[in-house]
């Protein structure tokens, strides 16, 4: 088998396959969204309990990698977790688990007679695999509101006026300049207080009246709901251990879900550093966006009607992902044609399989077909014992 992505869900899913004694190749570059496309600085939203990446053997999760690296302890819901350390807990696992990981990328993935799958990748080796495991997380899926996408046709750059967060690493270079951060959710808060606090000059730019709101800390949680990785909820239980169940509903309702549950929402620890240091306009709506002499302007509309305009020295779009299956290039396209979709999203069954016989989807991909855990690395606890029980019946 082949599993194309080497973050979270794509290490997890190889595990449990080879555990299962089926022959695995992983492919990609290492964590490398944590590394390269999250913002130095930043800390994990998701509690140590949310943050371990499942494995069929005890002695991988993160308190294990803590104690194996000297690391300090991260298992209560008050300890916060820095990406960097996340990043090398995720190193660690690899290297417990792969030391056989393939750091290169799979350019073209299609369709074998007889079944099967034909595999290149960009050292210029070609092989075929029975099957093919697509576990490449955010990768290619970063979503641009059409409005900001309309005044950068060569699309968003790090370095030009209009950026997506998913672009930027280091934000250093922000000190000394205007930014306008377009996003309520955890991303665009965070990225907003990392630059204020490297010396920006930030206001986030929110469309719903009341966008900005900050979760409740681990004591003010509801005490008589239960319990699960996302705090104290019967929806967020029922999303985190009955995720088979989210696919039997109708599609409209199955997207609604994904979007909202979970939905923009920063942080409990995120507000003191948020609050008086960070501008918000909030119950705006961008209707209108252009360049002017290298400076990004926003036409903001209001419930009103009311416009008001703002410009910047930059616009970093915190405006999240969206699943797409045409965003995939290295699936070929008759590939591509075969599989079915929701949104964009591929349809799966309950073992993660697609449409097209041998060919999986785990982590962000998955989100449309068993519900927002799929967007959080706790979900690989679900994901990986099905698929991995999936192929091997195949």
């Amino acid at each position: 088998m082949a599993v194309i992505g080497a973050g979270p869900f794509g290490l997890s899913a190889a595990a449990h396959l080879r555990a299962r004694g089926i022959p695995v190749r992983v492919f990609g570059s290492l964590m490398v969204s944590w590394r390269e496309h999250m913002p130095a600085g930043m800390v994990l939203k998701s509690t140590p309990a949310a943050s371990s990446i499942d494995a069929p053997q005890p002695g991988h999760g993160l308190l294990d990698f803590c104690a194996d690296t000297g690391t300090r302890r991260l298992e209560s819901d008050w300890d916060l977790i820095p990406v960097e350390t996340f990043s090398a807990y995720g190193q660690w696992f690899a290297d417990q688990l792969f030391p056989d990981l393939e750091q290169v990328r799979v350019v073209e993935v299609d369709r074998v007679p007889g079944g099967g799958f034909a595999l290149k990748l960009d050292s210029g080796e070609s092989f075929e695999a029975r099957a093919v495991v697509v576990a490449t997380g955010l990768s290619g899926l970063a979503r641009l509101p059409r409005e900001l996408a309309a005044a950068v046709p060569d699309g968003p750059s790090a370095t030009g006026p209009v950026s997506h967060a998913a672009q930027h690493h280091d934000l250093s270079g922000f000190a000394g300049r205007e930014v306008l951060v377009i996003g309520a959710g955890q991303s665009a808060l965070e990225n907003a207080v990392l630059m204020a606090e490297a010396g920006a000059s930030v206001r986030v730019v929110a469309r719903g009246a009341g966008a900005v709101r900050f979760g409740a800390a681990p004591d003010q949680q509801p005490r008589f709901s239960p319990n699960s990785p996302f705090g104290r909820a019967w929806s967020l239980y029922a999303f985190s251990y009955h995720a088979t169940h989210f696919r039997h509903l109708p599609a409209p309702a199955r997207h609604y879900l994904v979007r909202n549950v979970l939905g923009p929402l920063g942080a409990w620890w995120l507000r003191d550093r948020f609050t008086g240091r960070v501008a918000v306009t909030e119950g705006r709506r961008i209707v209108r966006a252009r360049v002017e002499d290298g400076r990004p302007v926003l036409t903001l509309s209001g419930g009103t009607g009311a416009q008001r305009e703002l410009s910047a020295d930059h616009v970093m779009a915190a405006t999240g992902y969206r699943m797409d299956v045409a965003a995939l290039d290295f699936l070929g396209h008759g590939l591509r044609t075969q599989l079915s979709t929701s949104r964009g999203a591929p349809v799966l069954d309950a073992g993660y399989q697609s449409t097209v016989p041998g060919l999986y989807f785990t982590g962000l991909p998955a989100a449309s077909s068993f519900g927002p855990v799929m967007r959080f690395v706790c979900g690989t606890e679900y994901a990986s014992p099905r698929l991995a029980a999936s192929v091997a019946a195949g």
